[in-house]
């Protein structure tokens, strides 16, 4: 407890160890565990280097996650993998930390996390990957998830395993889902980009969805940049900068938007939604748009699943998360409540500072003591379906 307040962190990640896929994967799927590779042409001239990369020839690439020659993640510039690489030497206690219980309660119980949502870092550029068949996905994610078990069974009141789930085959969704709620998981983490041509909305998906509802579980979409599936912005942008830019925030709209027009919403009213790290500064000015213009207009075209306004099943049955620092917290809270607000940290990853909670708490003077402690503690306590005491 910080500052007389509890702090559930809704989106706080592992950094996967590399040498926990071959232990986890099965035997016959060893050979498509992740290795270290280099990306940097080999035996290049430092003047071809030069001439390629100008101010950044000098320094080193960092090897990076690859399988069979693949890197993970897609369409990365090596100045970015250089740019990141410097971060990442800095930051470096605070990755390993992500590695381990101890370390991840330790950075908590430092910064005063009480409850922490676990995510996964690498593991969903492996399963998310639409040139790789179902049953290899489903290994991937499979593999994570027993390796996340065996992790928050260390603290299981404090760290709360999120599944990963492959999209790759629908119809074994389900399935997986009862597999990960046996181990001890209690919520799923999706991405929001189509997978193997199917958006959130697609029909395929609603034994998955109405699994999630009867479970009670709670549906987290986290987007991640460079994954090899269709992207926003990965189709006209080159820079990590750029792409980046694009495909949290813009990735989460098109996410909500699939959810309420292909009925997710209005056939499952009891699920839970949280959209995490793509702020929500946004978000009124797309309910606005869905509502008054999309709705008011255009209902009659998807009528029969889409029967309210799209802001209403916002309110009913989603969350979504702030950065502590964006300019329209306040009007978002305001516009809102704070009950459909939560809070992540992000940690330890590179684009979000390292006293983030210390930032959340300085938000206090801006919307109100006890608007804070709602999207702190009670408001994602609602999301994930806990009691709030």
């Amino acid at each position: 407890m910080r500052n007389g307040m509890r702090i559930m962190d809704v989106d706080r990640h592992v950094m996967e160890p590399i040498g926990m896929w071959r232990e986890y994967l099965p035997v016959t799927m060893r050979d498509q565990a992740p290795q270290l590779m280099s990306v940097a042409p080999f035996g290049e001239t430092l003047a071809s280097r030069l001439e390629r990369l100008g101010e950044h020839a000098l320094l080193r690439t960092p090897d990076v996650l690859g399988v069979a020659g693949k890197p993970l993640m897609r369409d990365v510039t090596e100045v970015a993998y250089i740019e990141t690489g410097l971060i990442a030497a800095r930051r470096r206690p605070l990755l390993s930390a992500a590695e381990t219980p101890q370390g991840q309660l330790a950075e908590m119980e430092a910064t005063g996390v009480d409850v922490a949502v676990m995510l996964p870092t690498f593991a969903p550029f492996l399963v998310y990957d639409d040139s790789i068949g179902a049953e290899l996905s489903r290994a991937y994610a499979r593999a994570y998830n027993r390796w996340l078990v065996d992790m928050c069974s260390f603290a299981p009141t404090k760290l709360v395993g999120a599944a990963l789930l492959s999209r790759h085959d629908p119809g074994a969704m389900v399935q997986d889902l009862e597999q990960a709620l046996r181990d001890g998981l209690r919520a799923v983490v999706l991405r929001p980009n189509p997978v193997c041509g199917r958006t959130l909305g697609d029909a395929a998906y609603h034994p998955f969805f109405a699994a999630c509802e009867h479970n009670s579980v709670t549906v987290l979409l986290h987007e991640g940049t460079h994954t090899r599936v269709p992207t926003a912005g990965a189709d006209r942008f080159a820079s990590h900068f750029a792409q980046h830019a694009c495909s949290h925030p813009m990735e989460m709209m098109m996410a909500l938007l699939a959810l309420i027009e292909g009925g997710i919403l209005e056939r499952y009213a009891s699920l839970r939604v949280g959209f995490l790290e793509a702020g929500c500064g946004w978000l009124p000015y797309w309910l606005w748009r869905l509502d008054a213009i999309e709705y008011a207009q255009l209902s009659a075209e998807v009528r029969g699943r889409v029967v309210r306004r799209p802001s209403e099943y916002f309110q009913r049955q989603c969350w979504i998360a702030m950065e502590p620092t964006e300019a329209m917290l306040d009007h978002v809270a305001l516009e809102l409540g704070p009950s459909r607000i939560v809070f992540g940290t992000d940690f330890p990853h590179l684009d979000h500072a390292a006293d983030i909670v210390d930032e959340a708490l300085a938000q206090d003077a801006r919307i109100g003591t006890e608007a804070l402690r709602t999207i702190l503690w009670s408001s994602p306590s609602s999301l994930m379906g806990l009691a709030p005491d």
